[in-house]
Protein backbone atom coordinates (compact mmCIF):
# COMPACT_ATOMS: atom_id res chain seq x y z
CA UNK A 1 0.00 0.00 0.00
CA UNK A 2 1.35 3.41 -1.02
CA UNK A 3 2.17 5.75 1.84
CA UNK A 4 -0.09 8.81 1.49
CA UNK A 5 1.08 12.40 1.76
CA UNK A 6 -1.51 14.16 3.91
CA UNK A 7 -1.96 17.86 4.56
CA UNK A 8 -3.55 18.12 8.00
CA UNK A 9 -4.08 21.79 8.76
CA UNK A 10 -6.48 24.40 10.10
CA UNK A 11 -7.45 27.67 8.47
CA UNK A 12 -9.73 30.60 9.05
CA UNK A 13 -13.03 30.72 7.20
CA UNK A 14 -11.41 33.05 4.66
CA UNK A 15 -8.52 30.67 3.99
CA UNK A 16 -5.65 31.89 6.21
CA UNK A 17 -3.45 29.46 8.14
CA UNK A 18 -1.78 32.22 10.18
CA UNK A 19 -1.92 35.94 10.76
CA UNK A 20 0.41 38.13 8.70
CA UNK A 21 3.00 37.94 11.53
CA UNK A 22 2.74 34.11 11.62
CA UNK A 23 0.64 33.99 14.79
CA UNK A 24 -1.91 31.16 15.03
CA UNK A 25 -3.74 32.32 18.15
CA UNK A 26 -7.13 32.20 16.37
CA UNK A 27 -7.01 28.42 15.90
CA UNK A 28 -9.77 27.45 18.30
CA UNK A 29 -13.44 26.63 18.33
CA UNK A 30 -16.36 28.51 19.81
CA UNK A 31 -16.45 27.10 23.36
CA UNK A 32 -14.72 28.84 26.23
CA UNK A 33 -13.04 25.58 27.24
CA UNK A 34 -10.40 24.11 24.97
CA UNK A 35 -11.88 21.23 23.01
CA UNK A 36 -9.28 19.70 20.75
CA UNK A 37 -9.87 18.12 17.40
CA UNK A 38 -11.45 14.72 18.11
CA UNK A 39 -9.60 13.12 15.19
CA UNK A 40 -6.08 14.39 15.88
CA UNK A 41 -4.93 11.50 18.10
CA UNK A 42 -6.03 8.87 15.55
CA UNK A 43 -4.47 10.87 12.72
CA UNK A 44 -1.19 11.29 14.62
CA UNK A 45 -1.01 7.56 15.25
CA UNK A 46 -1.57 6.87 11.53
CA UNK A 47 1.63 8.68 10.48
CA UNK A 48 5.28 8.00 11.20
CA UNK A 49 6.89 10.87 9.27
CA UNK A 50 6.42 14.64 9.29
CA UNK A 51 7.64 17.03 6.62
CA UNK A 52 7.74 20.76 7.21
CA UNK A 53 9.33 23.88 5.84
CA UNK A 54 12.11 25.77 7.58
CA UNK A 55 9.83 28.60 8.74
CA UNK A 56 7.38 26.15 10.32
CA UNK A 57 10.29 24.33 11.96
CA UNK A 58 11.64 27.58 13.39
CA UNK A 59 8.18 28.62 14.61
CA UNK A 60 7.87 25.33 16.50
CA UNK A 61 11.40 25.46 17.94
CA UNK A 62 11.47 29.14 18.88
CA UNK A 63 7.82 30.13 19.52
CA UNK A 64 5.28 27.33 19.90
CA UNK A 65 7.27 24.69 21.80
CA UNK A 66 10.78 25.94 22.59
CA UNK A 67 11.43 23.49 25.44
CA UNK A 68 9.99 20.31 23.95
CA UNK A 69 10.14 18.75 20.50
CA UNK A 70 6.50 17.94 19.72
CA UNK A 71 7.16 15.23 17.11
CA UNK A 72 9.52 13.13 19.24
CA UNK A 73 8.24 9.76 18.07
CA UNK A 74 8.22 10.66 14.35
CA UNK A 75 10.81 10.85 11.62
CA UNK A 76 11.09 14.51 10.69
CA UNK A 77 12.24 16.11 7.45
CA UNK A 78 12.66 19.87 7.20
CA UNK A 79 12.80 21.32 3.70
CA UNK A 80 15.41 24.06 3.71
CA UNK A 81 17.87 25.60 1.30
CA UNK A 82 19.79 27.28 4.12
CA UNK A 83 20.15 24.55 6.79
CA UNK A 84 21.91 21.28 5.93
CA UNK A 85 22.52 17.98 7.66
CA UNK A 86 20.78 16.63 10.77
CA UNK A 87 20.14 17.52 14.37
CA UNK A 88 18.72 15.43 17.21
CA UNK A 89 15.17 15.86 15.88
CA UNK A 90 15.28 16.35 12.11
CA UNK A 91 17.00 15.75 8.82
CA UNK A 92 17.23 18.82 6.60
CA UNK A 93 16.54 18.21 2.91
CA UNK A 94 16.53 20.28 -0.25
CA UNK A 95 16.13 19.72 -3.96
CA UNK A 96 13.32 17.95 -5.75
CA UNK A 97 10.46 17.01 -3.47
CA UNK A 98 9.41 14.38 -6.03
CA UNK A 99 12.72 12.60 -5.41
CA UNK A 100 12.40 12.93 -1.62
CA UNK A 101 8.86 11.51 -1.68
CA UNK A 102 9.80 8.76 -4.13
CA UNK A 103 12.51 7.62 -1.69
CA UNK A 104 10.13 7.82 1.30
CA UNK A 105 7.46 5.82 -0.48
CA UNK A 106 9.96 3.04 -1.20
CA UNK A 107 10.37 2.50 2.55
CA UNK A 108 7.89 0.57 4.65
CA UNK A 109 5.92 2.80 6.96
CA UNK A 110 2.77 4.66 7.70
CA UNK A 111 1.45 7.81 6.06
CA UNK A 112 3.37 11.08 5.90
CA UNK A 113 2.13 14.39 7.34
CA UNK A 114 2.92 17.52 5.35
CA UNK A 115 2.79 19.91 8.32
CA UNK A 116 3.39 23.19 6.50
CA UNK A 117 3.84 25.98 5.65
CA UNK A 118 2.03 27.53 2.75
CA UNK A 119 5.00 27.65 0.36
CA UNK A 120 5.80 24.00 0.95
CA UNK A 121 2.15 23.01 0.51
CA UNK A 122 2.17 24.98 -2.77
CA UNK A 123 5.29 23.14 -3.97
CA UNK A 124 3.77 19.74 -3.17
CA UNK A 125 0.46 20.74 -4.78
CA UNK A 126 2.16 21.87 -8.01
CA UNK A 127 4.13 18.60 -8.14
CA UNK A 128 0.99 16.50 -7.60
CA UNK A 129 2.33 14.96 -4.39
CA UNK A 130 -0.62 15.50 -2.02
CA UNK A 131 -2.92 12.49 -1.67
CA UNK A 132 -5.28 13.69 1.07
CA UNK A 133 -6.37 17.03 2.51
CA UNK A 134 -7.69 17.22 6.07
CA UNK A 135 -8.66 20.83 6.64
CA UNK A 136 -10.31 22.16 9.78
CA UNK A 137 -12.17 25.41 9.14
CA UNK A 138 -12.05 27.75 12.12
CA UNK A 139 -15.08 30.05 12.62
CA UNK A 140 -13.01 33.22 12.31
CA UNK A 141 -12.63 35.68 9.43
CA UNK A 142 -9.19 37.26 9.61
CA UNK A 143 -9.32 39.52 6.55
CA UNK A 144 -5.61 39.06 5.92
CA UNK A 145 -2.80 36.68 6.74
CA UNK A 146 -0.88 33.79 5.24
CA UNK A 147 -3.14 32.02 2.79
CA UNK A 148 -3.19 28.24 2.59
CA UNK A 149 -3.42 28.42 -1.18
CA UNK A 150 -1.40 30.59 -3.51
CA UNK A 151 -2.73 31.68 -6.88
CA UNK A 152 -2.02 28.93 -9.38
CA UNK A 153 -2.87 28.41 -13.03
CA UNK A 154 -4.21 24.88 -12.69
CA UNK A 155 -6.91 23.03 -10.84
CA UNK A 156 -7.11 19.70 -9.09
CA UNK A 157 -10.37 17.82 -8.66
CA UNK A 158 -10.84 16.14 -5.29
CA UNK A 159 -13.23 13.57 -3.84
CA UNK A 160 -15.03 14.26 -0.54
CA UNK A 161 -14.16 11.38 1.78
CA UNK A 162 -15.69 12.65 5.04
CA UNK A 163 -16.57 15.68 7.10
CA UNK A 164 -17.44 16.40 10.70
CA UNK A 165 -18.43 19.29 12.93
CA UNK A 166 -17.08 19.88 16.41
CA UNK A 167 -16.95 22.90 18.69
CA UNK A 168 -18.18 25.21 15.93
CA UNK A 169 -15.48 24.05 13.52
CA UNK A 170 -15.88 21.97 10.37
CA UNK A 171 -13.31 19.41 9.27
CA UNK A 172 -13.35 18.25 5.65
CA UNK A 173 -11.38 15.34 4.25
CA UNK A 174 -10.70 15.23 0.53
CA UNK A 175 -8.74 12.65 -1.46
CA UNK A 176 -7.19 12.89 -4.88
CA UNK A 177 -9.63 11.42 -7.37
CA UNK A 178 -7.17 8.75 -8.48
CA UNK A 179 -6.64 7.14 -5.05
Amino acid sequence: MKRKIIVYIAMSLDGYIARTDGSVDFLKGTSKEAKGDPGYKDFYESIDTVIMGRKTYEQIVFDLSPNHWVYESKDCLVVSNSIKGKNSHCTFVSGSMKDVIKDLRKKQGRDIWLVGGASLVDTFLKEGLIDRWIITIIPTILGQGISLFKQNDFEEKLHLKDYKEFDGMIQVIYDKRDL
